[in-house]
């Protein structure tokens, strides 16, 4: 009798065999009793027209030799890759197609695949965007990061309250991977450092393994497909066996998974840094693999030079960029490398350093700047302290050459921080290793040369720039909203994919009847979709024509999802005052996760469930409004709200958001947009004019003022009535009946050292919240509003982001050359890459 086929032998069979053309449904039905199979199956099936276009292009980047861009980010949060992967090969329309002859649902298919959470929000979710991009462009570029075994923590609501789970993301497989076992690499950690007479060695240290599991990035219809290379820490086979006594065998090996730790889980903080050893281990683990993975490929790329390699050409072939200062370790890293092991001179090996390294900063809070304590650093990377230092020593003596006798300059400019701890500071380390440093929204990026970093940007004020975050159109427009998509393509056709710039175009139909229409029934066709989903998941009914108001991203004090949660019960107040007045009907909708440590946030969840199960349950209210948090925000869930959202919230206090990218997405999406003048709505608000916004609240000048007076909350209380009466309801305890005392922690904050002054912009919020009813009561002129928008987009794409970085950091050009084909003979390539050459 035949041994029965596992479950991966079944996948790999109707991968073999193809999607399309199967004879036999029954067939091919019989045995499969999940729909992971068949999900497995299709990705089998796209993997495979994805791997001779990877291979393609390493051919093609090894005959043409370009210099190549690393993107060194501890976090990608990549999300689903079967869907934009089909739509970048140009396959989604086949696939559709042999899924439905398979009597299958391609969404129940897509609903298969577990999200690859390996970011906290925006910094990660940036950086795939921004892999995408360089893939679409023609860039010789690479992702670097970990692959962590748990990614964010699955978010459940137990009782109105956030409760964490394990992310086992990888309990199915992962389709989309490779190991790639013949690249590891050795990292050290601990040790001594000796003084020989060739210099400086690192000994006796402890031995963790890198292993690279390999993903392809493919760029949109050119055949690019690039590397995202994640590492995975091993122990070595005799790790802790080389102290071997008898009878601890057994203990030594259970101390493999000590190593092992180093990528095990993502540390779930955003815009906070916690100084753990094993972070720091993390963020030496990816630097140091990813360096020597640099400096082997560009070796061999000069394999016919006689004797020792020269790294003089170094900076003219690689770009490295550092997503913010997580993978900062790379600068002393590479230092190290230089002059320990390839015994270049000090300031040789620093000139190539500085000119290699780019840094983008992603927050001006200063909770969330990494310093690394001294202490913890000499016993972790004896010898990279010992480089630091000395980077330190150099760059002070220049500092106090040109302004000797300033103390306070010199303090307030060095890498090491002596008050109390002594402390590395990560970000000057960035400044001083790199040659160019970037924010990532005007307004933001000057706020790190004029205040965070002022003494810098004076020193040298040509490093600093600005790139202006984007997002990737393939993913936030054709994926998540093909009926818009398509619409749009209808209209201006479909180069705008590739040049989001093109979008502008539909300023010729903002007065156009039919558009106009078409627009509004892809939006209300999205809420509807949305509306059965919710509905399905919360067990409430969803009035689908209010309008969708929504909140989406980290709960953090600065994003004040507060401010958004006092209009809510403002709202809830006037309709129990007056039930028959007239009222704009809202779903509001609100969703994100709380650092797990952030006690200040989850208390701000457990207030917003604590108001919503008051809202919905009270029959006056009825279905006027309804208030949902969304559990367990992801990617994915993202690709769901964002398309069907009315009014986008982005209502943080100016100055704090750096940039924001959730914005643009529901730009992009026909949502309008309430916010204050932060972060990049300030450029939303130029590229679509203000007046197509709803803009209110304090400016970055009007924030420092009120700092220089001090800011009285009792103040604002006592002055405005409905502010009042909703913080009287949450003290008293209306909101939490069994606990009147649940939510002290926060109406004490409020009153007493809210840090974002939520009620300083409350009454403006409140208005500017009626005048955005009165305009939804005009579907016409709401609409026109929408298509403004979402000409003014253009901007935003990752796209542009991206050839901003390439042309005046990277030193490299986007090229729309397309490499042939794998069906195409090898030859192709050559000729391909001799006209790359000549360009």
């Amino acid at each position: 009798m035949a041994t029965p086929l596992t479950d991966q032998e079944k996948r790999k069979q109707i991968s073999i065999r193809g999607i399309v053309g199967v004879e036999n449904v029954a067939e091919l039905k019989k045995g499969f009793n999940r729909h992971l199979d068949y999900y497995f199956a299709l990705a089998h099936t796209v993997r495979d027209h994805l791997v001779g276009r990877w291979i393609r292009t390493q051919q093609f980047y090894y005959e043409a030799d370009p210099k190549r861009v690393y993107y060194l980010s501890l976090e990608f949060y990549m999300g689903r890759t079967l869907q934009n992967t089909m739509i970048n090969l140009g396959l989604q329309n086949a696939c559709d197609e042999a899924i439905y002859q398979l009597g299958l649902d391609m969404e129940e298919l897509e609903d298969m695949e577990e999200d690859a959470g390996l970011g906290n929000g925006g910094l990660g979710r940036l950086a795939a965007c921004f892999l995408d991009s360089m893939a679409t462009l023609g860039l010789a570029a690479y992702g670097y990061g970990i692959r962590y075994e748990y990614g964010i923590f699955n978010q459940k609501i137990r009782d109105g309250w956030q409760v964490e789970e394990a992310d086992d993301w990888l309990r199915h497989g992962n389709p989309w991977e490779k190991a790639r076992p013949e690249y590891m690499l050795p990292v050290h950690f601990y040790g001594r450092v000796e003084e020989t007479k060739d210099g400086s060695k690192w000994v006796d240290t402890q031995v963790v393994l890198a292993m690279p599991y390999d993903t392809p990035i493919p760029g949109y219809m050119n055949n690019t497909v690039n590397t995202m290379r994640l590492w995975s820490a091993r122990a070595p086979n005799d790790f802790n066996l080389r102290d071997f006594n008898v009878g601890d065998y057994i203990q030594a090996v259970l101390d493999r998974n000590l190593a092992e730790n180093i990528s095990r889980v993502l540390y779930p903080n955003d815009n906070f840094f916690e100084g753990k050893e094993l972070r720091l281990k993390q963020e030496y683990f990816v630097v140091a693999a990813t360096l020597q993975d640099i400096i082997r490929r560009f070796k061999t790329t000069k394999k016919g030079s006689p004797g020792r390699t020269s790294f003089e050409s170094f900076p003219d072939k690689v770009a490295i960029q550092l997503n913010d200062t997580h993978p900062a370790m790379a600068i002393p890293e590479l230092m190290r490398i230089f002059v320990d092991i390839e015994k270049l001179d000090w300031d040789t090996a620093w000139d190539l350093t500085r000119r290699t390294f780019a840094y983008t900063n992603h927050t001006v809070l200063p909770e969330a700047l990494e310093r690394w304590p001294v202490e913890l650093m000499e016993k972790l990377l004896p010898r990279h302290l010992q480089i630091i230092y000395q980077i330190n020593q150099v760059h002070l003596n220049r500092i106090a050459a040109l302004f000797p006798k300033n103390i306070d300059k010199l303090r307030k400019m060095s890498l090491i921080e002596e008050d109390g701890c002594k402390r590395v500071n990560m970000a000057h380390l960035c400044i001083v290793g790199s040659h160019a440093v970037n924010g990532v929204a005007e307004i933001h990026s000057n706020i790190v040369k004029t205040e965070v970093f002022k003494d810098f940007s004076e020193l040298e004020p040509e490093k600093f720039q600005n790139k202006t975050n984007g997002i990737t159109p393939r993913r936030w427009l054709l994926l998540c909203n093909p009926g818009l998509a398509e619409l749009i393509a209808e209209v201006i056709g479909e180069d705008y994919v590739k040049d989001l710039s093109q979008l502008q175009k539909l300023n010729d139909f903002v007065d156009d009847a039919a558009f106009i229409r078409d627009v509004s029934r892809v939006k209300q066709d999205n809420k509807v979709k949305f509306a059965q989903y919710l509905e399905k998941e919360y067990r409430v009914k969803i009035n689908a024509s209010s309008m969708f108001d929504v909140h989406v991203k980290r709960i953090h004090e600065y994003k004040r999802q507060l401010l958004n949660c006092l209009h809510i019960i403002t709202m809830y107040n006037r309709i129990r005052k007056n039930p028959n007045a007239p009222f704009v009907p809202r779903t509001v909708i609100i969703g994100g996760k709380a650092a797990p440590g952030y006690h200040m946030a989850k208390m701000i969840i457990k207030l917003i469930t604590s108001v919503a199960d008051v809202v919905n349950n009270d029959p006056v209210v009825g279905n006027k409004l309804k208030v949902i948090f969304l559990e367990n925000y992801r990617v994915s869930l993202a690709e769901k709200v964002i398309p069907a959202t009315d009014l986008s919230e982005q209502i943080s206090t100016a100055g704090t958001e750096a940039s924001g990218t959730g914005n643009m997405k529901f730009m992009l999406n026909g949502a309008l947009t309430i916010g204050t003048m932060d972060g990049a709505n300030v450029e939303m608000a130029e590229e679509a004019g203000e007046e197509n916004l709803f803009i209110f609240g304090m400016r970055v000048e009007d924030v420092a003022e009120l700092d220089k007076k001090g800011y009285d909350a009792m103040s604002y209380y006592k002055k405005i009535p409905e502010l009042k009466q909703v913080m009287d309801q949450i003290t008293s305890g209306f909101f939490s009946p069994k606990n009147p005392d649940l939510f002290k922690d926060l109406t004490n904050m409020l009153f007493k050292y809210d840090r974002f002054k939520v009620f300083a912009d409350f009454e403006e919020y409140m208005k500017c919240q009626e005048k955005v009813s009165k305009l939804y009561q005009n579907p016409k002129e709401w609409t026109k509003m929408v298509i403004k928008n979402i000409a003014a987009t253009g901007k935003f794409s990752s796209d542009r982001t991206i050839t901003e970085y390439a042309t005046e950091v990277w030193g490299v050009e986007p090229t729309d050359l397309k490499i042939p084909p794998p069906s195409e003979p090898r030859e192709a390539i050559e000729e391909t890459a001799r006209a790359l050459k000549k360009m």
